[in-house]
């Protein structure tokens, strides 16, 4: 319901924490036996795994492959193709650590996005059992020591992690390994003391899980000290919810049962039905949509459970087939995954096969727009330099275009400034250009992560090397929708809210306080107008040719506030974009697609804006 965008259960995605208790329980359980009664064998628990894990599993990537073929461009096959190899080899989580915010609303068009956890739970399982049974042959007492301790470490690590950085943190499997050891130590104490029958403490351990599912949302850190709630109301479920509670006769109910069955299917289906469904419709899908896909997502999951899960789990396929069939299909995918990363998602034969109709010429220029990758291609050549912090800049290359041009001119920002860096490289206007910039990071909201800080210290440390500082973002942080939610489809659609005046604010601040610091002048340049058509939905549909008019109205009002805002008192200077640079409000313009997506500039588009730049444009400024 989470991921069906169901705003009723916001901290859905602790279910992931829930399944990693449980997992950890029940496995730790039948390994506790297996070692007490002299009976485990790692390649009996492997194949366990196996057949439990791989042929549902194996059966949804391959129902995945022709509609990712289908509906995906490029780019999104390419990212697909990705992460096959990746869930081949149990490491998704590690691939969309590196991709992805999980809460980004690009997340949603990733179909593969839910395996991260498979592959978490698959990392802890492969160093596990050895390692339980290392401890258990010197006694249990160690055993359970051991477990409390790693529990202890991870948990710390993760709370650390979170405040380091977020992003990756929440798929990081050392962050979540604490919530399996949590499972595995509950394991330990049923064992020795059985499942205890409290009415009172089952009911809490329920209402822990519940209210973290209603009340936790994308803003909760995640995991850190709040996953306690879930994990704690799952562990008290586990230990005090005996057959005679109130709380476990509502959970063995028939529909509880059946869902607990096929809720392995469910968890592979839903994420796939969503994001396809996603990416086939040009609009966000109704809730009626979603609340159907998420009906299906059961109906094919009680199928898939029955027809592929049941036979293997039963047995009914020998040991010797799994063995021998398994690494062949991992193979296959992995085979399919490098070829289709390699080949950057087919791209040819999706060009020759699927798009060579009347309008094979637009696509083309529409797939080479949404391919460009900024930070493969930046305008860097000669003086004009560019980085994501001031630590990776060539201070020798600096110190050599100081002494032939003079003074450089900075491009501070987020990606957006990427863009406005390449535009001025292009222009060939000023020799000496240097870019500070990177997606993700702008000065109103400042992350450990960024380089606004190493910035300063690098501006201070160089006096005499910045003619101008000129800032730049994406103006879409600065509209919020009705889900208090920045940068977001929503608001370009029926669903603005406000202007997020706090956030100018505080960059009117930071601006304010740097230029009084600095001994040379800063320049806002307002944000650009942003295309605000996802083609990663599809390439064709009759508005695609021009900007959606609701950004057009939404950044004409964003500038109004801007302006309000940014008096005659500041000691920076503001300036709106389209005073200086050309902005399109077309997609096409001279055989070249302008937009690399919903809010960038693609390659061609940045050159043609160049091209429309006045000579010294930027010298009144300094």
């Amino acid at each position: 319901m989470f991921h069906a965008g169901f705003e009723l259960f916001s901290g859905g995605f602790v279910g992931v924490d829930i399944f990693f208790v449980i997992s950890g329980y029940l496995i730790t359980t039948i390994l506790i036996e297996d070692i007490e009664n002299n009976r485990f064998s790692v390649l009996n628990f492997y194949e366990r795994r196996a057949r439990r894990i791989l042929p549902a599993l194996f059966f949804i990537l391959i129902i995945c492959i022709p509609f990712a073929w289908l509906w995906m461009l490029p780019g999104q096959m390419k990212d697909f193709s990705a992460a096959i190899f990746s869930i081949s080899v149990f490491l998704s989580n590690f691939y969309f650590m590196s991709q992805l915010d999980y809460f980004a609303p690009v997340a949603e068009l990733n179909p593969l996005l839910h395996t991260w956890s498979l592959s978490v739970e698959e990392q802890f399982y492969l160093f596990f059992p050895p390692l339980l049974l290392l401890f258990f042959k010197r006694s249990r007492r160690l055993a359970f020591i051991s477990l409390c301790v790693m529990f202890l470490l991870s948990f710390i690590f993760s709370e650390w992690a979170w405040r380091e950085n977020p992003e990756r943190s929440f798929f990081f499997s050392l962050n979540r390994f604490w919530e399996l050891f949590s499972g595995s130590i509950t394991a330990f104490i049923v064992q020795k003391k059985g499942i205890q029958k409290s009415n009172t403490l089952s009911s809490l351990g329920l209402s822990a899980i519940l209210l973290s599912i209603f009340f936790y949302d994308q803003g909760t850190p995640f995991p850190s000290f709040y996953a306690l709630l879930p994990v704690g109301g799952v562990i008290l479920l586990i230990i005090f919810a005996s057959k005679e509670t109130l709380v476990a006769r509502m959970l063995s109910t028939k529909v509880f049962v059946g869902l607990g069955l096929i809720s392995y299917s469910a968890y592979l289906w839903h994420q796939p039905l969503f994001a396809f469904a996603r990416i086939r419709l040009i609009n966000e899908p109704s809730v009626w949509t979603m609340l159907f896909l998420s009906v299906t997502s059961l109906f094919l999951a009680a199928l898939s459970w029955r027809y592929v899960e049941k036979p293997f789990r039963d047995k009914k396929v020998s040991r010797k087939i799994i063995f021998k069939t398994f690494p062949v299909v991992s193979i296959c995918f992995i085979l399919f995954g490098l070829y289709g990363y390699k080949s950057e998602g087919f791209y040819s034969s999706m060009l020759n096969l699927q798009y060579s109709g009347d309008r094979s010429v637009e696509t083309k220029q529409v797939f080479e727009a949404i391919n460009y990758d900024m930070y493969k291609h930046m305008a860097k050549s000669g003086c004009k330099l560019w980085a994501r912090n001031t630590q990776f800049l060539d201070l020798k290359q600096i110190e050599l275009c100081k002494s032939k041009f003079g003074k450089a001119i900075i491009v501070l920002g987020d990606s957006h400034a990427m863009n406005l860096f390449n535009i001025i490289s292009y222009s060939g206007t000023y020799p000496f250009v240097i870019g500070v910039s990177q997606g993700g990071c702008r000065a109103h909201k400042i992350k450990k992560t960024c380089h606004y800080d190493n910035f300063q210290k690098f501006a201070k440390e160089q006096p005499n090397l910045i003619k101008l500082v000129l800032y730049h973002q994406s103006g879409s942080y600065f509209i919020m929708d009705i889900d208090n939610l920045v940068d977001s489809n929503k608001a370009f659609k029926d669903g603005f809210l406000k202007y997020e005046t706090q956030s100018v604010s505080n960059l009117i601040n930071y601006l304010d306080e740097f230029s009084i610091e600095a001994n040379f002048p800063v320049l806002w340049l307002g944000p650009f107008l942003e295309y605000r058509w996802q083609l990663d939905r599809k390439i064709f549909f009759d508005e695609m040719y021009s900007v959606n008019p609701k950004s057009v109205e939404l950044f004409e009002g964003l500038e109004e506030v801007i302006q309000a805002m940014v008096t005659e008192k500041e000691s920076f200077y503001y300036e709106s974009y389209n005073t200086l640079f050309f902005e399109p409000k077309v997609s096409f313009i001279k055989d070249c697609f302008m937009f690399r997506d919903k809010d960038h500039f693609s390659k061609c588009g940045e050159k043609l804006i160049a091209k429309e730049l006045p000579p010294n444009f930027l010298d009144r400024f300094f």
